[in-house]
């Protein structure tokens, strides 16, 4: 299991998808394009790719469907939202019961919004303190 991350039992096979909302700015991706470079330096058998909902490309079905094309069986889809609002339980599900439907060969498996993790959740806080504390 090299280069595996928790939770992703072969990384040769496997693949993640960020995804996120998007906007007109490209500027605005920046920070996720540091975490997906980040998460790939850690991880390079995995393959990483960012999606988002609207105003960017590529969108999840676009992304969904070159990792498969690539030789993907598992994708892992993380929601890089700070809340799991109507985009994450209504959205999210649907765009991936379509890529289930469309590569039936390979499973997409959506993991909880980002912002909902704990470990995230305190990561902000410390960030945050540290901050309001040492505002240089």
């Amino acid at each position: 299991m090299t280069n595996a991350a928790p939770g992703i039992a072969n990384a040769a096979a496997d693949a993640l998808i960020l995804f996120a909302h998007g906007a007109r700015d490209p500027r605005w991706a920046a920070p996720f394009e540091a975490v997906a470079a980040a998460i790939g330096a850690a991880r390079p058998a995995l393959r990483v790719r960012l999606a988002y909902l609207e105003c960017m490309a590529p969108n999840l079905p676009r992304a969904g469907a070159e990792l498969v094309a690539a030789g993907a069986r598992a994708v892992h889809v993380v929601p890089v939202f700070l809340g799991a609002g109507g985009h994450v339980r209504e959205d999210v599900p649907r765009l991936l019961d379509a890529l289930r439907r469309t590569h039936p060969q390979a499973a997409f498996t959506l993991h909880p919004a980002i912002g909902e993790i704990d470990a995230v959740v305190q990561a902000m806080a410390r960030a945050i303190v540290a901050t309001v504390e040492d505002p240089r």
